[in-house]
């Protein structure tokens, strides 16, 4: 690997590159980063650069908990190694280049039990070696206002109407400078366009192998940003930008394989195999959420008839369902069968999210399980009796009972460790603190930029 990256860095230093950005993501879903001089990038692969332990309990707002005692004092230091097979210039930064970071431990370079990363590999190597592989891709969506807006609301980036060709003439230069940069840094894009929610965009990645979706969502957002400042703009991830209108969602869609079939393709829906991962989700649907949609905002989002998923069920093309499943067709093809998981948003942590993904669908199929029925309608408008009798209950509304679905759920939380449920609950404990007293629109203006 050092060969590799004293190789890179002397194409990168010649086509003017200065410095290499690695990028990870802690617990909170925020990307975190250091730089290094080009001349730094080999021994960087080599041994890693130092950073503090500590990022593992940082919580939204960049207040450090020491309530996960694994993690109770500011001593301990471990490394972060850049990924060289992912390295990228950007294209947006032509000064800059970009690798998502493993981090390991310090002392003899090998797992630290708190990297999100390596958590995702070896879920994804275990069910490799059982015959089975997910592929994962994300669509991303974010409001859009002009630089040094301190909201969204005051000073929306496009008037709309949603989905409209004419919302986005006024961020044509924008547009024109992101597809040029997500091309540029190799990101594979099916379309973008003008949503629904207030001065909203949305993009869909390409699907591809779990660990490279991860990645490939960190640089997504490197690459928005980058492409937002350079035309006057600043963009927002976050789960609510206005208390009133539609959210952001960073839907995810997966599809499992197995000798190169689709499980999730059929003639009539998902065969067996497919529907039992499925159901696997839905089963763990609560505990799920409270890793895909864990910040305060996030259960804020989730409310009946913003196409936002408050209730648990699955349905086939249902837009309220938050697992809504896209069948294959002969005019798209089998492969295009998959699951969109909806209440997932920014700030997920994609590796962790991904991750409890795989083992609760993978548990599913272990378990054969059968889903119920699907459901074509909003329960939302449903009585609360009739919810009862399909069995459809509400998804956790706040941190306080998605903290209880975490612990209550085996799966999710054997997924993640001791050693990281407990920093990933420390930094819940944190944000859930923090957030006691406020009032929504305050809690909405605190999390607005910091994704």
């Amino acid at each position: 690997m050092t060969k590799a990256a004293s190789a890179a860095a002397k194409d990168l230093a010649a086509a003017g590159v200065t410095g290499v950005q690695i990028a990870w993501a802690d617990n909170n879903g925020i990307p975190r980063s250091r730089i290094v001089p080009i001349t730094g990038l080999a021994d960087a692969a080599a041994r890693g650069v130092g950073v503090t332990t500590l990022f593992a309990v940082f919580d939204t707002h960049d207040a450090i908990s020491y309530a996960h005692e694994g993690l109770s004092t500011p001593s301990g230091d471990v490394r972060v190694v850049p990924d060289i097979d992912r390295l990228r210039r950007l294209a947006g930064q032509p000064a800059l280049a970009w690798a998502p970071g493993t981090i390991v431990r310090g002392e003899d370079g090998g797992p630290w039990p708190y990297c999100q990363r390596t958590l995702l590999t070896g879920a994804v190597t275990a069910a490799a070696r059982r015959g089975y592989h997910l592929r994962a891709g994300y669509e991303l969506e974010f409001a859009v206002a002009p630089a040094g807006s301190p909201d969204v609301a005051s000073a929306p980036g496009h008037p709309g109407p949603a989905y409209s060709p004419h919302a986005l003439i006024p961020l044509d230069d924008f547009v024109a400078a992101l597809l040029h940069d997500l091309a540029g840094n190799g990101l594979r894009v099916g379309q973008l366009h003008a949503e629904y929610g207030l001065a909203q965009l949305e993009l869909s990645l390409s699907a591809t192998d779990p660990v490279a979706a991860a990645d490939d969502q960190l640089l997504a957002r490197q690459t928005i940003h980058a492409a937002a400042h350079a035309c006057g703009l600043r963009v927002s991830f976050a789960p609510l930008v206005d208390a009133n209108a539609a959210g952001n969602g960073w839907h995810l869609h997966t599809s499992l394989w197995r000798d190169g079939h689709n499980l999730l393709a059929g003639s009539d829906g998902p065969g067996p195999a497919g529907a039992a991962y499925l159901a696997g989700l839905l089963r763990d649907l609560p505990a799920l959420t409270a890793v895909t949609a864990p910040s305060v905002p996030s259960t804020l989002r989730l409310r009946p008839g913003y196409f936002a998923s408050a209730y648990a069920f699955w349905g086939v093309q249902n837009r309220e369902a938050p697992l809504r499943y896209v069948p294959g067709t002969p005019y798209l093809g089998a492969e295009h069968a998959n699951v969109e998981l909806k209440p997932s948003d920014a700030s997920a942590n994609p590796y962790l999210a991904l991750a409890a993904v795989l083992t609760c669908g993978l548990a599913g199929v272990d378990d054969q399980l059968v889903p119920p029925n699907p459901v074509d309608a909003d329960p939302g408008t449903w009585t609360a009796r009739r919810r009862k009798s399909h069995g459809i209950e509400r998804l956790p509304t706040g941190p306080a009972e998605q903290a209880a679905a975490l612990a209550a759920s085996a799966r999710v939380s054997g997924t993640l460790g001791a050693e990281l449920l407990g920093a990933f609950q420390a930094a819940r404990a944190s944000d859930l603190a923090w957030a006691q007293g406020k009032t929504v629109d305050e809690i909405v203006a605190a999390h607005l930029w910091r994704y």
